[in-house]
């Protein structure tokens, strides 16, 4: 079946690169945790909540994000660097039931002040063909909309966070 169903979403924050960057080396697993408002920190993985409404039905699962790697390509002659940041979530309770998201974070400049938040994810519907089936029905535009609000959240965040040059991330 491959990698899964396939999710992009992306974001821009108006801070430059290198000050982006260094918030998401330093602690990119706490910035996603204080992106998405959650208040329990692991030493390996978060416990994050990730909402989204779809219609008048808002939705929320708790969840637990592991941060993989975080590198930086240096760029050379003509190109930019770029920033990668390899990450997963499940559902923090019972994950059977939801999809693992395998996701890259990349984060690049745009301009001298402007930075772009680029995710890429794959995830597979858990309980075979009838969460294929959900997925094919709901599932999916769900994933979207929890992703793009995860990607937004945490470019908000960025925003916030480098202006007042907090040292909490």
């Amino acid at each position: 079946m491959g990698k899964g169903r396939e999710i992009r979403s992306f974001d821009y924050v108006n801070r430059p690169y290198e000050d982006v960057h260094e918030y998401l080396k330093r602690d990119a697993l706490g910035v996603f945790q204080r992106a998405t408002r959650s208040a329990s920190a692991r030493s390996e993985a978060v416990a994050a909540a990730l909402k989204v409404s779809i219609g008048a039905i808002e939705m929320a699962a708790d969840i637990s994000v592991s941060v993989k790697k975080v590198e930086q390509s240096p760029g050379g002659a003509g190109s930019q660097p770029i920033s990668l940041v390899e990450l997963e979530w499940e559902a923090a309770r019972t994950p059977w039931l939801f999809p693992l998201m395998r996701a890259e974070l990349r984060v690049y400049p745009l301009t001298a002040t402007e930075t772009q938040i680029d995710f890429s994810g794959h995830y597979k519907p858990p309980l075979g063909l009838v969460g294929s089936a959900a997925d094919a029905v709901l599932g999916h535009r769900i994933a979207e909309a929890t992703v793009h609000r995860f990607v937004t959240d945490v470019a908000s965040y960025l925003r916030k966070a480098i202006v007042k040059g907090s040292s909490e991330s």
